[in-house]
């Protein structure tokens, strides 16, 4: 399994800020809202990220789990378009799935957000299209160069070459969708406050964490399968 950094601690003026996770409102998530409060705390992240697919309602559970924590929670969402996933971050409005990438980054910074590109290059999930990054480089905040759920770290290492190349900003993220993965990969960088010098922070972090087992990818389908069945969250 591939290691970045692991196990390094943290300098005191740094915060852990894992960018990318999902709570059970996305259909291939059994995380709850509180659980992954709960094993954000235990993992010693400081700042979470819930991006749960096309809607905000996962955030906003998140947000009100963790009010009396301390737990910073970024509101953000995985976009599906037409030209593969887009991440937005630090959003107040849902944005429909099924548009341009184009259309849905103009979306995301109409609302003071961030764009950023998910798992990139990964073969066997729905990342943006290599084609449309490089056509739409200069309207990208930043590229997830982490991703603890790449069943090939060779993708990733595509991801942080690409934002080299172009002078992006790099994230991390567990991409959790069980409590199991919680805190799996995270940022560790200085603290910010708000999207306005996140990304004067994230260039100025370092990428922490590991790959998960591909097993997880399982759990997305138990997940999905609940869902078939008729499982909702309240």
């Amino acid at each position: 399994m591939t290691s970045y950094n692991a196990g390094v601690t943290s300098e005191p003026s740094l915060i852990r800020a894992d960018l990318h996770n999902h709570t059970h409102f996305s259909p291939d998530s059994i995380l709850s809202p509180a659980r992954f409060v709960a094993q954000a705390v235990r993992r010693g992240l400081d700042c979470i990220a819930v991006t749960d697919h096309n809607t905000l309602g996962g955030a906003e559970a998140v947000r009100e789990a963790a009010a009396a924590t301390g737990l910073r929670v970024i509101a953000g969402e995985e976009v599906r378009t037409d030209d593969g996933e887009v991440l937005g971050l630090f959003l107040t409005q849902d944005i429909p799935r099924g548009l341009s990438a184009e259309e849905t980054i103009g979306r995301i910074k109409a609302q003071g957000g961030l764009a950023g590109v998910p798992h990139p290059y990964d073969t066997l999930r729905s990342g943006l299209d290599p084609a449309v990054m490089l056509r739409l480089v200069d309207r990208l905040d930043f590229v997830e160069g982490l991703n603890a759920r790449m069943v090939f770290s060779a993708h990733n290492d595509k991801a942080v070459q690409f934002a080299s190349a172009h002078g992006l900003p790099l994230s991390a993220a567990s991409d959790a969708h069980s409590r199991w993965e919680v805190g799996r990969a995270y940022v560790e960088m200085p603290g910010f406050t708000g999207p306005g010098d996140f990304l004067d922070s994230l260039r100025a972090g370092r990428l922490e964490g590991r790959l998960s087992t591909p097993l997880v990818h399982l759990i997305s389908r138990y997940a999905m399968l609940r869902r078939k069945l008729g499982w909702r969250p309240r």
